[in-house]
């Protein structure tokens, strides 16, 4: 038995080496680990011992552990759905946006990827930092798809009928043959949330009950600062549980999406620059309009204007995106840049993969408030999206996609609040309707940014999208007698179109600790 568990780490740890050696990692990691080697740190006589100490000295032996976590995630996370109706709805989907910017390219007259003129390519660059006085004429521009239209694609799923008869609408994404949580499964994943532990974001003065610290965030400011000086990410994960103070965040974050920005990554961020600066594609301008109708539009947001053209723009040029995502976006377009010949002539549309959508910026604004500079912006956002946002706006099976979250909304919703569920249904209003645009966006551009932010961390440290319907469910339970004394949908939206003054985690608390 003994033989067959040593092969089986033999076998695993083979695959491993072969895999990192594809990592954009390997090349500085390799060059540090043979200077390491050269070193009279490094004794012959006692090779593997003194290598592994001095590993431990330099920080490698983070890097590494840090590097097989990272790794292991993204094992098994792109598996083919096993249901073909959502994979042709998929396609079907995919094949209609491709249709749409095509039409909308005969409208304007102009071409999906065309080579810039040079006077157009020396404007942009002379106002890459400051984008918001770059001027486009973008009136005739719409966004391609709405949060809105993909509920639409969502609710036909699988033949869905929106009513059985005149007077009884039908909803449930129950016909799908999904696994979702239930309340009580829930409270096993968020163990330290349904136990009442103390959490950051309760209460700003809340007694440590460590001795030595006054407050609960001067304890874990202090406990953060060692996390983050180890550097090693799941301990990371395992203290983003409970929160993180805001002076930490950005260090822990891209700490634990092994998103840091050494010169390689700068390196790679330039070239997208350069792709920008040198061939115009039409969804350039539906990001200059997603951003201008959303962050610019938002009071939060807005002076991130310039910061968020970068960042998209360079995102939209990616192709690592579109390796990373392949399995949910499909295939991409591809099209032949007008003006440029020779083998490189052709390019898949985007590059990323992703054609944004209206909202689609929103994804990046909350990230603005930890850095400031585009680089490391743009990596962490990066990082975000092939993790999780990209789950939000493709249909799939996975447990963490957005027609998983449905069914667990419509399941939390008709289980643990009964009288919302028949008020729904009372006064014909879909209940997923009112907080599809919440989930979507991960409640970015509805919760206050310091409310979003702690959202955020406890996504990161479990992992999972499943707080965001239980984060839902909570609100609409808050509001719950508002709710009752209207009966439109309009009504219904305009109860909950102000979240300002919801605290994020003492509802999700409440929710998750057992009456």
């Amino acid at each position: 038995m003994e033989d067959i568990k040593d092969d089986a780490i033999h076998h695993t740890a083979m695959k491993l080496a072969e895999e990192i050696k594809n990592l954009s990692i390997y090349k500085s990691f390799y060059s540090d680990v043979q200077k390491l080697v050269s070193s009279p740190n490094v004794k012959k006589e006692d090779f593997k011992q003194t290598l592994q100490q001095a590993m431990k000295e330099k920080g490698l032996d983070t890097k590494l552990r840090n590097t097989v976590f990272h790794w292991v995630r993204t094992q098994n996370k792109n598996k083919l759905d096993p249901l073909t109706s959502l994979s042709k709805a998929s396609a079907q989907w995919e094949k209609r946006i491709h249709k749409s910017l095509n039409s909308m390219c005969s409208d304007l007259e102009t071409s999906l990827a065309k080579i810039r003129p040079q006077t157009e390519h020396e404007e942009l660059a002379e106002k890459w930092n400051e984008l918001s006085t770059y001027s486009l004429d973008l009136s005739k521009y719409r966004p391609v798809y709405a949060p809105k239209d993909f509920l639409d694609v969502l609710l036909t799923l699988s033949g869905y009928v929106p009513f059985t008869r005149e007077d009884e609408p039908k909803w449930e994404f129950a016909h799908l043959p999904l696994q979702v949580k239930n309340l009580d499964q829930l409270r096993k994943t968020y163990v330290e949330w349904a136990n009442g532990e103390p959490l950051l974001g309760v209460n700003p003065n809340m007694p440590s009950i460590v001795q030595g610290f006054a407050t609960l965030e001067a304890e874990r400011i202090a406990l953060g600062e060692r996390v983050a000086a180890l550097g090693y990410a799941p301990v990371i994960q395992e203290y983003l549980k409970k929160g993180s103070p805001q002076c930490l965040r950005a260090r822990l974050w891209s700490q634990v999406l092994g998103a840091e920005v050494k010169q390689q990554q700068t390196n790679y961020f330039n070239q997208l620059k350069k792709s920008v600066l040198e061939v115009d594609l039409m969804i350039d301008k539906l990001i200059f309009k997603d951003v201008q109708l959303t962050a610019s539009n938002d009071d939060q947001y807005f002076v991130f204007e310039d910061l968020l053209y970068q960042v998209m723009l360079c995102f939209s040029r990616d192709s690592e995106v579109l390796s990373a995502v392949r399995s949910l976006a499909g295939a991409a377009l591809t099209v032949a840049v007008k003006g440029r010949h020779g083998p490189d002539c052709l390019t898949a549309f985007p590059p990323s993969g992703v054609i944004p959508f209206h909202g689609f910026t929103m994804y990046a604004t909350p990230f603005c408030y930890l850095y400031d500079e585009p680089v490391q912006l743009y990596y962490i956002f990066r990082a975000f999206y092939m993790r999780y946002w990209h789950r939000l706006h493709y249909i799939s099976t996975h447990p963490q996609g957005i027609v998983s979250l449905c069914l667990l909304y419509e399941r939390l919703l008709e289980a643990n609040e009964p009288l919302l569920w028949i008020h729904f249904r009372n006064i014909n209003v879909n209940p997923i309707r009112v907080v599809f645009k919440w989930l979507m966006r991960a409640f970015s551009g509805h919760l206050p940014p310091d409310q979003l932010l702690l959202l955020w961390d406890a996504i990161l440290g479990y992992d999972c999208l499943e707080i965001l319907p239980l984060l839902a469910i909570s609100i609409l339970s808050f509001r719950k007698e508002n709710i009752f004394q209207v009966n439109t949908l309009q009504n219904v939206d305009a109860v909950l179109a102000d979240l300002s003054t919801i605290s994020v985690i003492p509802l999700l608390q409440l929710a998750l600790m057992k009456p």
